[in-house]
């Protein structure tokens, strides 16, 4: 069973210490209560010692020192108070997918997942999707997903918080028969002390610290108490130093099993083999198919950005359609001597080629807002959601992998639409292959980035903006519409998805009437569509490891 020795853990630049060399020893096949005042550090010890919250000190699994929280995989789990499950998937579909993400065998799987509906008493809601489960069935499904790995030990942080007393009893009941018929292991933080009648084994924590572990006779006759319900006005009696310095001498003395608990060595549980990183990623994309398709505003808003961006740049060239169409027609030597020859000829020319840059740059903008939306809170809205899979064997590359896929899927078929849209409505000559690339590639490249900021941030909120901010500086810092000192120009264009998107596809029109119009007012060079692919490219492979460091990293919400 899990304990620990001396743990501590420091937050902020202060270092403020909010557990204080901590040590206790939970007992096996049992139901261990962690209990004390809010705030004193009970949820910090727990996510201490599963190496969810960085600490210093000693933590050790059936005698086995721990390093990292990947040494728990398949022996323990923890099911955090929220953030149970995707709450548009049905009760069967959450625990299915679960499986998918940890077992291998079909067989285990199918028998694994009628069990664990039959335990938490959940089959005759096997149908129901998650958003519509009520607080009582939606601890049971936390649990059921917890019992997906077959694990010896399950850490659950307030598993009966917000429920009636009825569902209290319920949910206790359930971790009982599975204590006694399948020799399981609880430990859980819990604050309705009138419930610890339930639990073998109790653990109370005071500022920062373990102040008392043992049986709930023990505890009321240790602290001098008629019952636990008086247990916080007597520990406010006393400081912090009082307690600590009587429990360690009471340690000292103890005699007695019942009062400190001996390590108690156990089989090691057999661990299953985990699916590999590919059956992950397709089972984390069957999985996204099915949440998109039910979220019906997400994928509204999708669609509707999809049809109508490029809808608004066909509408804002309908003026000057004529002029496109009456350039496109001209031969080209009649052209460029009537460029040279004729001063009206040659300011509707320059009009015509600067329509063509600015919608050129007016659908590269909006496909990197399109970008924006596609990656800004895909990771940072479910990051919960995915450290609580993690914990359970799930393979970050996997995540990062799968979300690359389906956000990039997205951006590829906005940035073909575009393309096709435009192109034929305002009749851009050009080739069609440069020219869909490149488009494609300015909003996969923008989704990349805007995925890693997901990543990386812990809050949505924060990825929306930053990624709004980066779209929104886009423009100025282009350099095509307004122009940037020469200083500038090459310090921040190489970051910009805008200019290589719209240089790119422009030059892929070297050979037509609008680049040559172009070229009378200026004579900087316009990189090639190759070189514009490359930069785009390279953005992509940025976002893309900034999506990979930001998920392998620890982040609870």
């Amino acid at each position: 069973m899990i304990s620990c020795k001396e743990l501590s853990v420091e937050i902020g630049p202060q270092k403020v210490r909010i557990l204080d060399r901590a040590t206790a020893q939970f007992k096996g096949n049992a139901l261990n209560a962690v209990i004390g005042p809010s705030g004193c550090g009970k949820t910090t010890l727990v996510k201490a010692m599963l190496g969810i919250l960085p600490g210093e000190g000693e933590v050790y699994y059936d005698g086995e020192a721990i390093h990292d929280s990947a040494d728990f995989q398949g022996k323990l789990s923890f099911a955090p108070q929220f953030s149970i499950a995707h709450e548009l998937l049905k009760v069967e579909e959450a625990l299915r997918y679960a499986l998918d993400l940890c077992v291998v065998d079909t067989t285990i799987k199918a028998e694994r997942l009628e069990e664990i509906l039959r335990r938490t008493g959940l089959t005759e809601h096997r149908e129901k999707r998650v958003d519509s489960l009520s607080g009582g069935q939606l601890r049971r499904l936390g649990l059921g997903l917890e019992l997906v790995g077959d694990p010896q030990t399950m850490v659950c942080d307030e598993v009966t918080s917000g429920l009636d007393p009825r569902s209290e009893d319920q949910i206790l009941t359930v971790l009982q028969r599975l204590r006694d018929d399948r020799a399981k292991s609880f430990i859980c933080i819990i604050h309705n002390l009138a419930k610890l009648e339930f639990f073998d084994w109790i653990t109370v924590v005071y500022e920062g610290d373990v102040v008392f572990q043992g049986t709930l006779d023990a505890l009321n006759a240790y602290f001098n108490i008629p019952d636990a319900l008086h247990l916080y006005d007597r520990l406010n009696e006393q400081p912090i130093d009082v307690w600590r310095q009587r429990w360690s001498e009471s340690k000292q003395t103890a005699e007695s099993a019942e009062e400190v608990p001996p390590p108690e060595p156990a089989a090691a549980p057999k661990l299953l083999a985990r699916p590999s990183a590919l059956s992950q990623t397709l089972t984390l994309l069957r999985r996204k198919a099915v949440l998109f398709k039910r979220d019906r505003g997400y994928w509204l808003l999708t669609l509707g950005i999809t049809l109508g961006f490029p809808l608004l740049v066909t509408i804002f060239a309908m003026d000057g359609l004529p002029q496109l169409r009456g350039m496109a027609m001209n031969s080209a030597g009649g052209f460029l001597e009537q460029m040279q020859d004729n001063l009206r000829f040659r300011i509707d020319a320059l009009e015509t080629a600067s329509l063509v840059t600015g919608l050129i740059l007016f659908q590269v903008i909006l496909l990197t807002l399109m970008g924006s939306n596609n990656g800004a809170r895909e990771i940072a809205g479910e990051r919960d959601l995915y450290e609580k899979e993690r914990f359970a064997g799930l393979n970050p590359h996997a995540y990062a992998t799968s979300k690359l896929l389906f956000t990039s899927a997205i951006a590829l078929g906005q940035g073909v639409w575009m393309t096709l849209f435009v192109k034929l409505i305002c009749e851009f000559p050009g080739p069609w292959m440069p020219q869909t690339l490149i488009l494609i590639l300015s909003c996969v490249s923008m989704t990349a980035v805007c995925l890693g900021f997901s990543a990386i941030f812990g809050s949505a909120d924060k990825a929306s903006l930053l990624s709004v901010y980066l779209v929104g500086f886009q423009l100025p810092l282009s350099g095509i519409v307004l122009a940037l000192p020469d200083a500038l120009v090459w310090i921040c264009r190489p970051f910009i998805n805008a200019y290589w998107g719209w240089a790119g596809y422009f030059s892929s029109m070297i050979e037509t009437r609008f680049y040559d119009a172009y070229r009378l007012e200026t004579t900087e060079a316009v990189p090639s569509p190759t070189m514009a692919v490359i930069v785009l490219l390279l953005h992509f492979m940025v976002g893309a490891a900034m999506v990979f460091w930001g998920c392998q990293r620890k982040r609870w919400v």
